[in-house]
């Protein structure tokens, strides 16, 4: 009777550990919250467990900087799998070697990008957004802005936020008001600084996050802002009387990415889920619902979606482009004269 026993017990623990290796791996996803979150849930991690009854746990904690940091901190090993980060970020993660290279083989449909827009991150980000910084506006305050210089203008003193030096918005303005006052995108940034300082004047205070951003011009305290026209876009469906623009200046781009932190617990799964998020049905139905552009070319897609969009090489060559891996080199600096020759002159 005791050899049953044992037997029986032998069975049920073998049970439980078998039961284990079945139960489906855990992935950890780093990314955003808001308006995010819940979009990125019902297209993309819903879906992708349901396909692949991997479990998904959704991190949403830190700006693309912040996760970034924690990642190098960590040497590779923050305790997520998957970093939804940007282009600058996947640039200097492959420089720092704290990121994993990602291969065709692995990911098939990394093939599909774009070569001209999956060259802007490098070997250690996968391309599955693109926006560009609009200048968005409440149409029931001001007429339709055609230029970045309205920011400056008295009309709105007191009626701008700006984002913070942790947010890549600001430098990206800085770099657009340094073309607009004869300097360059990288090299010579003073003039953009310069202009800057006057702009910061006109604000009501610098904030990271966009949710919190877009909190001010939706109650009506800002009247205008730089802000990503995919949330630019959904803040316009939503009903709410704003509007916004690709100012006459030009502006740039911001090539979001999918990383695999280096020592990333569970690679297999996260190479599953970049290239299930890169699959044409997939990409479609995350460019209508986010409503931003994308890598892929070959998407069907409405037209006024399209339109609005940045969906193509010719799309991207009409953007200006600085060098990110000047940008990573020289970030540290420019934080430090963002704050001595902007943020002081804020009121």
């Amino acid at each position: 009777m005791g050899t049953v026993k044992c037997h029986i017990a032998y069975l049920a623990l073998a049970s439980v550990i078998l039961g284990g290796e079945l139960h489906a791996e855990t992935l950890v996803v780093n990314s955003y919250g808001g308006p995010y979150e819940a979009i990125i849930r019902k297209t993309i991690l819903e879906p992708f467990e349901a396909e692949t009854g991997i479990d998904v746990v959704y991190d949403a904690v830190g700006s693309a900087s912040q996760d970034y940091a924690k990642i190098k901190a960590t040497r590779g090993r923050p305790g997520f799998d998957v970093a939804i980060m940007t282009a600058s970020q996947s640039l200097q993660g492959c420089q720092d070697g704290v990121l994993e290279k990602l291969d065709e083989k692995a990911i098939p449909n990394l093939a599909r990008l774009a070569p001209k827009l999956a060259a802007t991150a490098g070997p250690c980000g996968a391309v599955h957004e693109v926006q560009y910084m609009s200048l968005l506006y409440r149409k029931d305050k001001i007429p339709a802005p055609d230029s970045w210089s309205v920011l400056a203008t008295p009309e709105l003193d007191g009626r701008i936020v700006l984002p913070t030096f942790q947010n890549i918005m600001a430098l990206y303005l800085v770099e657009i008001f340094s073309v607009m006052n004869g300097g360059d995108l990288v090299d010579n940034l003073d003039p953009g600084f310069r202009a800057m300082s006057a702009v910061a004047k006109q604000s009501i205070g610098f904030e990271q996050s966009s949710a919190i951003l877009e909190s001010y011009i939706k109650d009506g305290t800002v009247w205008a802002m730089p802000f990503w026209n995919g949330r630019a876009q959904l803040l316009v469906d939503s009903g709410l009387p704003v509007e916004y623009v690709r100012p006459k200046e030009g502006t740039i781009p911001l090539v979001a990415t999918l990383n695999i932190p280096a020592e990333a617990e569970h690679k297999e799964s996260a190479r599953k889920f970049i290239d299930f998020f890169l699959e044409k049905s997939n990409q479609e139905a995350w460019v209508q619902s986010y409503k931003v552009g994308s890598a892929r070319t070959d998407l069907d897609i409405p037209n006024d979606v399209r339109a609005r969009q940045i969906t193509s090489e010719a799309d991207l060559s009409s953007l200006l482009l600085p060098d990110l891996s000047l940008i990573a080199a020289r970030l540290s600096k420019w934080a430090d004269q963002w704050e001595r020759d902007v943020v002081a002159q804020a009121n």
